[in-house]
């Protein structure tokens, strides 16, 4: 992976950081949910209330739309995958596993469950943090 620093903005990542923490914070506030997208979906998938469904179908069909409401205003950034595509999709399935395995996801945990002072979204923040890092050093450093 290559990141184009002609178009990284640290204002661009610090407002999205903000409106990530604002709508999560506003979740949290108002309705009493969290804003764990692995928890949204599964959620929206299971549920038969109208009223679960409505709003975890608006939560997901927003962060669907919002990179498309960026592009508008932003050109993107050339970004460059090197793996292949039985690569990114193994990695993907293993990501599902361990968001099921670690009963959440890096929004849950991470940015809600770290904000509340959870003692368990620490552990699994660390624990995914940690074996990303590790898997960086194995697969780009050592082999």
């Amino acid at each position: 992976m290559q990141i184009d620093w002609i178009h990284f903005s640290p204002w661009s990542a610090l407002l999205g950081g903000a409106l990530l923490g604002l709508a999560s914070g506003l979740l949290a506030l108002l309705a009493g949910k969290i804003a764990g997208i692995s928890s949204i979906l599964g959620g929206l998938l299971s549920s038969q209330s109208s009223k679960e469904v409505t709003w975890r179908a608006f939560f997901l069909l927003g962060l669907l739309l919002t990179p498309l409401l960026w592009l508008a205003f932003k050109t993107p950034a050339d970004i460059q995958i090197s793996a292949s595509t039985p690569v990114i999709i193994i990695a993907g399935l293993l990501v599902g596993i361990g968001t099921r395995l670690g009963n959440g996801c890096t929004s849950g945990h991470g940015v809600c469950g770290l904000s509340r002072f959870s003692i368990r979204s620490l552990a699994a923040v660390a624990s995914f943090m940690g074996a990303g890092f590790v898997t960086v050093l194995m697969t780009r450093h050592l082999f």
